[in-house]
């Protein structure tokens, strides 16, 4: 799905589906009761089965891929900055000229914001990825949720930015984000195209899978993060690095996250002073 337009009141699918449930489950009860369940049923289940789905704007709209015209990606990497990752990938991008979108952890950008500061001065795009990134965020209260996004938002506008997309830990979603969100004036992004790395413990043929899966407009899922036991990353690095020669080759524009959706992924802020400043 693309960058969304409706209306931020209109009904979700998961409205839509249940009130059609409910209606079914009630027509029913006066001709077949014992196939009243089965409605309920399987909207609980759909309701049980969409969080786990990226692409799926059960809940809220998503922006999982791009809109615009021709072979144009985005490369987006999750669960940064890492101090033996990110500056060496910050590098392979300025060799090729390439932007690139962060979907950052708060807690990690506030113990390296020289990572993060690096990130901005080169020209790339910063996004919101909650403060902990916890894999199980969707299954806390709202109160959690909300202070997940909000803590993250407060670390990056120390840097002068201020997100306007949240990437949900893992891409899962729940009834609670969409009102959290509209508060907050953000939406949510996911991806289209990944390689299930499991966040880099597993980089075997990353690349190949990637390249057989991506189509124009795909937003590409990485992770800026040391794999178990940092012995894998010049592995990793070597299946960044032939990634981004295969679309290349295949003809793909690599642009900003920015240009694929049509829209911004973060707004400037006036940089609060140092305290250490005179």
């Amino acid at each position: 799905m693309s960058r969304p337009d409706a209306p931020r009141k209109a009904l979700s699918p998961a409205h839509r589906t249940g009130l059609a449930a409910f209606a079914l489950s009630g027509g029913l009860l006066f001709f077949r009761p014992d196939l009243a369940a089965w409605p309920l049923g399987l909207f609980l289940l759909l309701c049980l089965a969409a969080p786990f789905l990226p692409r799926v704007g059960f809940f809220l709209p998503v922006i999982s891929r791009g809109g615009g015209e021709g072979k144009t990606v985005a490369l987006t990497f999750d669960d940064g900055p890492d101090p033996d990752v990110t500056p060496r990938l910050l590098d392979l991008l300025q060799q090729y000229g390439l932007p690139a979108a962060f979907f950052v952890a708060g807690q990690k950008a506030e113990r390296h914001p020289g990572l993060v500061r690096e990130i901005l001065l080169r020209g790339h795009e910063i996004g919101n990825h909650s403060y902990h990134h916890d894999p199980l965020l969707m299954l806390r209260s709202r109160a959690r949720l909300a202070d997940e996004i909000v803590r993250t938002q407060t670390v990056l506008a120390g840097f002068g930015v201020r997100p306007r997309l949240f990437r949900p830990p893992v891409g899962i979603t729940n009834p609670r984000l969409p009102g959290v969100l509209e508060e907050m004036r953000m939406e949510c992004v996911t991806f289209n195209c990944r390689a299930c790395d499991f966040g880099n413990r597993r980089i075997g043929g990353l690349a190949g899978t990637i390249l057989r899966k991506v189509r124009p407009g795909a937003i590409v899922l990485l992770h800026d993060v040391s794999p178990p036991g940092g012995s894998g990353i010049a592995e990793w690095f070597a299946e960044v690095e032939e990634l981004i020669r295969g679309l290349k080759a295949g003809g793909y524009d690599i642009v900003s996250l920015s240009r694929l959706i049509g829209g911004p992924v973060m707004e400037e802020l006036p940089v609060p002073p140092s305290s250490d400043s005179s």
